[in-house]
């Protein structure tokens, strides 16, 4: 979308005209999707803007290809405003697979972010971190790009909003926090939401505010003009509040009943299309209607006669497809740790791909908290940032640098901390791509760490691996050899889908052959690290180490372990383990998470369904204790699998 940015639209004929044309474009959009709605052609919820338009056209009025918007589950009329076709959004709410999104996201989740539009979103704020993501894409290409992030009044009420602007404010990103406030959060009227003003707020984060009267167009597009040339020169985050009303319930089917209808009414005297066409020649206005309403009646007709996508279609667009990487040779170089493995892998994808940037809490002048970072923020200035500790903030701006081009690693700094995130993770890296019918590419890294054993407690200990297995469009990886660690983190730092890399913290000093430069580890294949006749013995990450060290115990009683590595979680090679099978007629698995569904009650079903021939005896698993992790060293000896467990599961398989 070319800019239409003016120094002042107050005067410009032209420019108001276009403005009309645009609101009445959004008004018709909703009041068709409205109707469509209660004769039930769109199947899915349906949150209108109506009564809002001039806050979604007036903030977008002066943006170009080189922005980006993020919006809410009501943001319809931002898409429009930003350049979006009404033909393929009625064919998206419909669910047809001419959609904007392929029928896969629907009204709350409509985006294109190849005009940058990064989408409306479920989940009230979540868009505000991805939205610092996107700025700082924009400030690291130093292109003049901005972003606008509207969201709406309940929204502050959200952690996420915090998150966002704070780490906007630290730093100094090209973004105005656009709240539309519309009086309303979901039933509740914002005067009994919240105490602060958003300027209080504002003055809290040490970022600049403005207010808009948010029903006239000229007067937005006037404001965030001022902000978005001054954003291009190098200015910081400003906090923007637009006062307008919507005129429709939350949902529709919403009864309303926690508003008064002379409130409305008394609103409607304040729309912002007669507003603004009191300016203008009524006759052009009228003009306007009539084409307005043609290209809506074209559109609604356009989609109704698509087509719904084919159901052998379902699997599609959950992530990208991955090129083959060959497993490469066996590394034979000087022997170094763990702890190197990952710090030279950062910085060999630093060097290889100015895209690539690192964050998260401590990772640049600390260096990280266990050294692994140490000097890269002084060889990348810019591209190895330190965060606040909002840890929404950090997975989120990942996710939106990720959808701006970018090849983020961001850092969690313990594995037990998903839950603060997890949001981003499940509801918006993951799914991303899906929900805009593969318009989206998420080439993120989450890199963390874990590892019981070490008095840490409930709160730092836990393999949560499962977890994240269970979301599709995650991949989850888990090392366990110095080598792997360098040639999965680089394979997953040069991947286009969503990686969480889980490093195990016990392993850092762990030593082994340093592999060349170019050692690239496949993502989704498991490893043989020792063969073996009688027991397949399955697991990953440190626990790799006590498998092989009971499967060469076991030798010397005439028993012969297949140890495999699983390496990768999700996707899980299930060939691998079933091939093995195949051959041993028994599997163990064993894994430092706890015991019930887990990755072992994975594989127990697959040996079922897919092996259940070739079995010669139960499938048998030995993890952590169904508790959470003790702090006491007895209690946490007596909670871990230890090779005595591995080795009595071994022996019960192979001898019953």
């Amino acid at each position: 979308m070319t800019s239409t940015q003016a120094s002042d639209v107050g005067a410009d004929v032209v420019a108001q005209t276009e403005m009309y044309r645009r609101m009445r474009l959004i008004r018709q959009f909703e009041d068709r999707a409205s109707r469509l709605y209660r004769v039930n052609r769109i199947p899915g919820f349906l949150h209108l803007s109506i009564g809002q338009e001039a806050t979604a056209v007036g903030a977008c009025w002066p943006l170009d290809d080189r922005d980006v918007v993020t919006s809410t589950h009501r943001g319809h009329g931002h898409c429009i405003a930003k350049g979006l076709d009404v033909t393929g959004m009625f064919a998206e709410l419909m669910g047809r697979s001419t959609g904007t999104c392929r029928g896969r996201g629907g009204s709350m989740h409509i985006a294109d972010p190849r005009k940058g539009i990064f989408g409306a979103n479920g989940i009230v704020a979540a868009g505000l971190p991805i939205a610092a993501g996107a700025a700082t894409a924009a400030q690291l290409r130093g292109r003049g790009g901005v972003v606008v992030a509207f969201f709406g009044d309940g929204a502050v009420a959200q952690g996420m909003f915090h998150e966002a602007v704070n780490l906007a404010a630290v730093w100094q990103l090209p973004i105005v926090f656009l709240c539309e406030n519309n009086h309303y959060a979901e039933f509740s009227a914002a005067k009994d939401q919240h105490r602060a003003t958003l300027a209080d707020r504002a003055r809290g984060y040490g970022i600049d505010f403005a207010h808009v009267d948010g029903n006239d167009v000229v007067a937005v597009a006037n404001t965030v003009g001022d902000l978005v040339r001054g954003l291009r020169a190098g200015a910081g985050p400003v906090l923007v509040e637009a006062e307008t009303y919507r005129w429709h319930g939350h949902y529709e089917g919403d009864p309303e009943r926690y508003r008064e209808p002379a409130e409305l009414t008394e609103w409607k005297t304040r729309d912002p299309l007669t507003v603004l066409a009191a300016r203008l020649d009524p006759d052009r206005v009228a003009e306007i209607d009539r084409e307005v309403d043609a290209v809506i009646d074209a559109a609604v007709e356009q989609a109704q006669a698509a087509d719904e996508p084919a159901p052998e279609t379902l699997h599609h667009f959950v992530g990208v497809p991955r090129e083959p990487v060959p497993e490469p040779p066996e590394p034979d170089g000087e022997v170094f740790r763990t702890m190197d493995a990952v710090r030279e892998a950062l910085e060999h994808e630093l060097a290889a791909d100015e895209d690539v940037f690192l964050a998260g809490i401590d990772v640049g002048a600390g260096g990280n908290v266990f050294g692994l970072t140490r000097g890269l923020a002084q060889a990348y200035p810019g591209r190895v940032r330190d965060t606040p500790i909002s840890e929404s903030a950090i997975i989120g701006a990942g996710v939106g640098s990720a959808m701006a081009g970018l090849r983020p690693v961001v850092e969690l700094m313990y594995f037990d901390f998903l839950g603060v995130c997890l949001d981003q993770l499940m509801n918006q890296a993951a799914k991303l791509r899906f929900m805009t019918g593969g318009a989206v590419t998420m080439p993120l890294v989450v890199r963390t760490q874990f590892g019981a054993g070490k008095s840490s407690g409930s709160q730092h200990s836990q393999s949560l691996e499962a977890m994240l297995a269970h979301i599709p469009g995650l991949t989850v990886v888990m090392p366990s050899t110095p080598a792997d660690t360098y040639g999965l983190l680089r394979a997953a730092i040069r991947d286009p889908n969503p990686v969480v890399f889980v490093e195990n913290r016990l392993l850092y000093g762990r030593k082994g052959p340093r592999p060349h430069p170019g050692h690239l580890v496949p993502l989704g294949k498991a490893a043989i690290r020792r063969e073996g006749t009688d027991v397949t013995l399955v697991s990953y990450s440190k626990l790799v180490h006590d498998c092989a060290a009971v499967a060469e115990d076991l030798a010397r009683d005439g028993i012969s372990v297949e140890v495999i590595d699983l390496r990768t979680i999700a996707p899980l090679d299930t060939e691998t383990v079933l091939r093995s099978l195949a051959k041993t007629g028994r599997l163990v698995i064993a894994h430092q998470a706890v015991e019930p569904f887990g990755v072992g009650a994975e594989l127990a079903a697959v040996a079922a369904s897919r092996g259940f021939w070739t079995l010669d005896a139960p499938v048998l698993r030995v993890g952590a204790a169904h508790t959470p992790a003790p702090y006491a060293p007895s209690l946490e000896r007596e909670w871990l699998p230890d090779r005595e467990r591995i080795a009595a599961a071994v022996r019960k398989s192979v001898l019953g």
